[in-house]
């Protein structure tokens, strides 16, 4: 009789694998892109219901805090998904 806890380990070890390089690019960009800096956000608009508002945000990434360059944030994220150097360069704003 297998054991439910071996079970789930033998299945969590499977989906461990690699990403796919295109998937991990388009991940490691987002954190690349976050990399370069603080992101502003700022809505504003007015209804018939309660009039004007406006929210704002602000969202800063630990490797932005530590002035990591975004194209190493990048290479070395896609490294660490696909255990490859990258398919393509970073696609950064």
């Amino acid at each position: 009789m297998i054991r439910p806890m071996v079970l789930l380990a033998a299945v969590g070890v499977t989906a461990c694998g690699p990403v796919p390089a295109e998937r991990a690019a388009d991940r490691c960009e987002e954190r690349a892109r976050a990399a370069q800096g603080p992101e502003v956000g700022l809505t504003l608009g007015a209804n018939s219901n309660s009039g004007p508002f406006a929210s704002g945000s602000i969202g800063i990434s630990s490797d932005a805090i530590r002035g990591r360059d975004p194209l190493e944030v990048y290479d070395s994220c896609v490294f660490r998904l696909t255990g490859e150097m990258p398919i393509r360069p970073a696609r950064l704003r």
